[in-house]
């Protein structure tokens, strides 16, 4: 089903039958029309205040239009798909679907930005086993939010109810982020990476959308109303969003400090990551006693009982963005970002593929 139709068939059923006896068949093996209905409904104000001027609005269109306009002299599109992943289960069952939308276009918006990418827009993607518009709706109004945040038009989307093959309750949430960037400005410049170079860490808010399946294990009958160390309840830490990371690569630009690269901490941690951007023979030396890690990862890496190695694989530990730039601009960007923090450095190795040390661990 099309999130965003811009009218509503209104055409009988084939073979004479009505339109509600059509419905009720369907709704009889597990989908309910109306019940899409109603989730456009109440979607339907957020995502339009997403549109942006290069959003081309046409009737009865089956796809998004969007106008490609002050292109730079040698553009590129720049694509993500991604997931919020088991992340998604856990808000279920706690009823919180707001920033399961949120989630999703941070993802995907911040794998982009690594490549210097400006946002364009997003088609978002939830299959259910059962539509509840409410909980559908809350899902794309937080998506529509964080889209507006980053001035990204909610371009379209598509609800799926999936009778038998989601189990009970089940939901999935995925999307798909489109950006521009000129070719001058792409991301990272391996050439001009040199050992020296430092590493400045941006905070995460949480685990992201990572690590979640090894999360809804370890906190298996504990009370998720606990106060971390730092007084926030555990579940509100675990659901925290997926931050944007666009506003602070912004600020950088603005104030004309030069990024060198850019690394998006997900799935694999810094040990993954870091080595994508960069050169061969270097090495990204991690400082790890340069930054407190939060309450919520020293408590999953205690009750999981993983060591430090395996911990900085699955969780970001606190660092959900790294930026590579020279050593006279750490201390603008820190200036910039009070937040930023240096947390190593670039060093030559003697291995050919780029790797991480974690020194101090």
């Amino acid at each position: 089903m099309n999130d965003f139709p811009d009218q509503p068939s209104t055409a009988p059923a084939e073979g004479g039958d009505s339109v509600g006896r059509q419905a009720g068949r369907y709704a009889a093996a597990g989908v309910d029309i109306d019940a899409g209905r109603r989730a456009v409904e109440l979607m339907q104000a957020a995502v339009q205040a997403t549109h942006t001027l290069q959003v081309v609005a046409e009737a009865d269109g089956f796809g998004g239009l969007f106008a490609l306009t002050d292109l730079p002299p040698r553009p590129l599109l720049v694509a993500s798909t991604d997931g919020v992943g088991t992340k998604v289960k856990l808000a279920a069952e706690h009823g919180r679907w707001h920033g399961i939308g949120a989630d999703i276009v941070n993802h995907c918006l911040n794998d982009i930005l690594v490549q210097g990418a400006q946002p364009l827009f997003f088609l978002d993607y939830i299959a259910v086993d059962r539509l509840v518009p409410e909980n559908v709706a809350a899902i794309v109004t937080g998506a529509a939010g964080a889209c507006r945040e980053a001035g990204c038009a909610l371009l379209g989307g598509e609800t799926a109810e999936m009778p038998d093959v989601y189990a009970a309750g089940a939901c999935d949430v995925a999307g798909t982020i489109v950006g521009l960037v000129d070719r001058q400005g792409l991301l990272p410049r391996r050439q001009e990476m040199r050992p020296g170079d430092l590493l400045i860490g941006l905070p995460s808010s949480g685990p992201h959308t990572n690590g979640y399946s090894l999360i809804r294990r370890v906190i298996e009958g504990r009370d998720l109303q606990m106060f971390l160390e730092d007084g926030e309840p555990l579940l509100d830490a675990l659901l925290a969003p997926h931050r944007s990371y666009l506003p602070a690569v912004r600020a950088l630009e603005e104030a004309g400090v030069e990024v060198k690269g850019l690394a998006h901490i997900t799935g694999g941690g810094l040990v993954d990551n870091l080595p994508r951007i960069l050169p061969p023979g270097s090495r990204a030396r991690i400082d790890c006693p340069s930054w407190e890690v939060p309450p919520v990862f020293r408590s999953l890496q205690s009750w999981s009982g993983m060591d430090g190695v395996e911990a900085f694989r699955v969780f970001n530990m606190g660092i959900g963005m790294v930026v590579v730039a020279a050593a006279e601009e750490a201390g603008r960007a820190q200036s910039i970002l009070p937040g930023a923090l240096v947390i190593g450095a670039l060093a030559d190795s003697d291995r050919p593929v780029p790797d991480v040390a974690l020194d101090g661990l």
